[in-house]
């Protein structure tokens, strides 16, 4: 194995309470009924499929221009909270575990489908850290759908059977074993069967990766 790419939030870094805070203010102001459990349902999904489930609670049927303008409301709301991060946001165990797997000669890579990607790593110190990036800006299809995975291992250089992929949702899960290659999760994912490789901290996968 010669890679690894990385899911980005909830497994470099958590935005989960920025995302939740910036769809309930749009919800809200749609008044459309939005918790914590339809919240749960838009892990490792795109902003427009995520938008597409929360309006399956509206009481009125929105157009393709609505939707984009709700869509883009909420991620103007989003951007505004991504500037508070800096890089003690970085997960537990993230900063060493990294520096580690590149001194081991490990290829790195970023595998998301937020388009907020590059601003993220910007705010959190990883700006050009990873070999890689591969994000919502350059794929037409989200996870479980594997090519956010396949563009990053084409980048990298290296075929799917060569890299490990580090999620922490079901539908990371499914786009890497889709996409032929070895698993990894954390959190989530951990609890999730056809994880092949389950850890509870992100130290541990120096203890899987050879």
């Amino acid at each position: 194995m010669k890679g690894i790419i990385f899911d980005l939030d909830g497994v470099i870094v958590s935005t989960d309470k920025l995302h939740y805070a910036a769809w309930k203010k749009m919800a809200d102001d749609e008044s459309i009924y939005f918790d914590e459990q339809i919240n749960n349902r838009l892990r490792g999904v795109s902003r427009m499929a995520s938008l597409e489930i929360i309006l399956e609670k509206a009481n009125k049927t929105y157009t393709d221009e609505e939707k984009l303008a709700l869509a883009e409301k909420k991620n103007n709301l989003y951007r505004e909270l991504l500037k508070e991060l800096t890089p003690a946001d970085r997960l537990p165990g993230v900063t060493k575990t990294l520096d580690e797997l590149k001194a081991r000669g490990f290829k790195l890579a970023i595998g998301s489908s937020s388009k907020n990607t590059p601003q993220i790593l910007k705010y959190i110190g990883f700006d050009g850290f990873f070999d890689a990036v591969s994000d919502g800006n350059n794929i037409t299809h989200s996870k479980p759908d594997p090519e956010v995975f396949l563009k990053a291992s084409e980048m990298l250089g290296l075929s799917p059977e060569d890299c490990y992929i580090v999620e922490d949702s079901t539908a990371g899960i499914e786009a890497g074993l889709a996409g032929g290659f070895s698993t990894i999760g954390i959190g989530d994912a951990a609890l999730y069967e056809r994880t092949l490789y389950k850890i509870r901290s992100f130290d541990e996968i120096l203890g899987i990766v050879k």
